[in-house]
């Protein structure tokens, strides 16, 4: 979560000198893993993260989030949790994992309770977050090709950051002696953010320390990083060691001084960086929500940044080989109609399918009205290629076999001459996709 902006600075960057240090392979993979400075499943294909957070422990019902995610052109997810001494306990892992496999999506599993530790007095301590690990095995072993360990949140804050180094080392050998074998991401200290650069200092003995070879390092981008000069120094300099790294979090420039996303954005796309920005929805300061109230179609600036625009997820993500491959594909295909019933009111209904992937798709419908007013609309279609309807927003839908039936919300059914309101919804199609022919009824 977002650090303690006001306990640090950005003026405290120093220089280090730079060196190569390369870590060997890992040997024997088993699912996703490092090679060299990247990660790649099992196959060796490359895998970029390019995704979002998620505050499951929080919201542990708003589980169609990870669909609403996945249809914006997500890769991965980021899924908080709780040990229980703060948060939780998280139970439900093997239904997360479950909502990422059906969702096609890698599953970042993070614990949140060591947020700050050494200065929060709740926090939980790393070897703590390793137990709450190990009482998960059953539901983690096997996953290694979806499932990407981040044993603990910004797990030290800034009170004696250093010993970060023997914590994190000491947290990823008690789980390779319990034979987990997945990938293993840890968080730097200081919230996250490592600007008294005990990570980008120190990480060779972290990575030394996993018999697996399978660590990569996660740096958490707030205010510290408000201008391209820190931002291309930090990635320069662990680039310059050979570590693995990924941007586990970052938030947006939405005042003078906060981070600079753009950079972050841009130079993940030329690294070849993953980055899993913060977060979907539901946060205390809402101006870090990237969805208002976990509607997809309310995406806030942040939402339409992270996920329209340049170096944004839409733009670059590619699904893991393990799910096929592929990327969402937007479409233009769309069908009107018109219906006029007794009185003379009218309205029309636009179809289109926005994004498809395999399995599943984004549909919009756009409402207009006709010459005259009207004080609400249904919209009827049949699909024809097998598809269902999955979840809706901005209307109230339902489905009685391949035909369905949206009916305006209580605020969007009142349109003046001319005017529009859309709704929109995620679905499973089969190999065909096409789109129906729809009917619209005014009131």
């Amino acid at each position: 979560m977002r650090s303690r902006i006001a306990m640090i600075a950005a003026a405290l960057l120093v220089v280090a000198g730079f060196g190569l240090t390369v870590l060997p392979q890992a040997q024997a993979a088993v699912g996703l893993h490092v090679s060299g400075t990247k990660i790649v499943e099992a196959n060796g294909q490359p895998f970029v993260m390019r995704g979002v957070n998620h505050p499951h422990v929080w919201y542990t019902g708003r589980t169609d989030s990870f669909a609403d995610v996945k249809a914006l052109g997500a890769n991965t997810v980021r899924v908080v949790l709780g040990t229980g001494k703060r948060w939780g306990p998280s139970n439900d892992v093997p239904a997360v994992i479950d909502l990422c496999k059906r969702n096609r999506m890698i599953c970042v599993l993070e614990v949140h309770d060591t947020t700050g530790y050494g200065e929060e007095a709740a926090a939980a301590s790393l070897d703590e977050a390793a137990d709450y690990w190990i009482s998960q095995k059953n539901a983690l072993v096997g996953q290694e090709d979806y499932v990407v360990i981040n044993i603990g949140n910004e797990p030290i804050g800034n009170v004696d950051a250093a010993q970060w180094t023997g914590a994190t080392a000491g947290a990823i050998k008690k789980l390779r002696a319990n034979g987990f074998q997945h990938l293993l991401m840890v968080d730097a200290p200081n919230w996250g953010q490592d600007w008294q650069h005990v990570m980008r200092d120190n990480a060779q003995a972290v990575l030394d320390a996993d018999s697996a070879r399978n660590t990569v390092l996660s740096i958490h981008m707030y205010s510290v990083y408000n201008t391209a000069a820190t931002i291309t120094d930090y990635l320069d300099r662990v680039q310059a060691k050979g570590w693995p790294l990924v941007i586990g979090e970052f938030g947006w420039k939405f005042a003078s001084g906060e981070v600079d996303h753009d950079t972050i954005l841009s130079e993940s796309e030329k690294r070849g960086l993953g980055y899993l920005a913060w977060s979907w929805s539901g946060n205390s300061d809402p101006i870090l929500d990237m969805a208002t109230e976990f509607d997809p179609a309310r995406l806030t600036t942040w939402g339409e940044r992270i996920f329209n625009g340049a170096n944004g997820i839409k733009a670059t993500a590619k699904e893991a080989s393990i799910f096929g491959g592929t990327q969402p594909t937007s479409t233009t295909t769309t069908t009107t109609t018109t219906t006029t019933p007794g009185g003379g009111l009218a309205c029309t209904a636009r179809y289109t399918v926005t994004n498809q992937w395999p399995g599943g798709f984004q549909g919009e419908v756009r409402v207009t009205a006709g010459t005259s007013a009207i004080k609400g609309w249904t919209v009827t279609w049949t699909f024809a290629d097998g598809q269902t309807v999955n979840h809706a927003w901005n209307a109230s839908v339902t489905s009685s076999g391949s035909t369905v039936t949206a009916r305006n919300a209580s605020y969007n059914g009142n349109l003046g001459a001319g005017a529009s309101a859309s709704f929109g919804f995620t679905g499973s199609s089969g190999s065909a996709n096409n789109a129906p022919t729809a009917s619209c009824t005014a009131s």
